[in-house]
């Protein structure tokens, strides 16, 4: 994110994660930056998470709520333990952020797993300047690992108006066909059990 410095100059600027795409009435993005003109504070959008997935994420501890979907948040807390953490409020790939946040990161101490972390440089720009949270209501779709990336290409092909009659039925055909090879597997499992 520094290598951006010299573009932002001394303005807010939006980070948006590539590996997450964000769906709702509203694009997230706009969100945050409607958030920033009524606050003119950073903003990070977040979303609750299953309590087992909570290790994987920036968690933030909610101090008060603003108003509907937005918190004034107490702190950050970078992928902390399940039983520790101060919320469910996960930090996704969105964030508004002015530009001080890169003085904090030149001067930032590497965090969880060694590395200089976004979450912790954000946690210290709050002491210094409020950061708030949207929380996002809409649906995320994660690409960052392949299982994700798939799911994500058949959810969007299911309603492209080019394909999406043709991957329907792939997939009906596709599933038909994996039943037929998972009988014929149970059929050879009871087989050798009788044996």
């Amino acid at each position: 994110m520094l290598q951006a410095k010299a573009f932002v100059g001394n303005e807010p600027f939006v980070v948006m994660l590539g590996d997450d795409i964000m769906e709702d009435k509203i694009p997230l993005t706009r969100q945050l930056i409607e958030d920033y003109q009524k606050t003119h504070a950073s903003t990070i959008a977040v979303m609750k998470v299953p309590q087992e997935d909570i290790s994987k994420y920036g968690i933030i501890a909610p101090e008060s709520m603003v108003e509907k979907g937005l918190y004034n948040v107490q702190n950050f807390v970078e992928k902390p333990k399940p039983e520790k953490a101060p919320s469910n409020l996960a930090i996704i790939g969105r964030y508004l952020l002015t530009p001080e946040i890169f003085e904090i990161l030149e001067n930032q101490d590497p965090g969880a797993g060694g590395e200089i972390q976004l979450t912790d440089a954000i946690d210290a720009l709050n002491k210094t300047q409020r950061v708030f949270a949207r929380e996002f209501c809409g649906v995320r779709y994660d690409v960052g690992d392949k299982f994700g990336f798939l799911k994500t290409s058949i959810q969007y092909g299911l309603v492209h108006p080019e394909v999406k009659d043709n991957l329907h039925e792939y997939i009906v055909t596709l599933g038909k066909q994996l039943e037929e090879e998972d009988a014929q597997k149970r059929s050879k499992l009871d087989k050798k059990s009788k044996k």
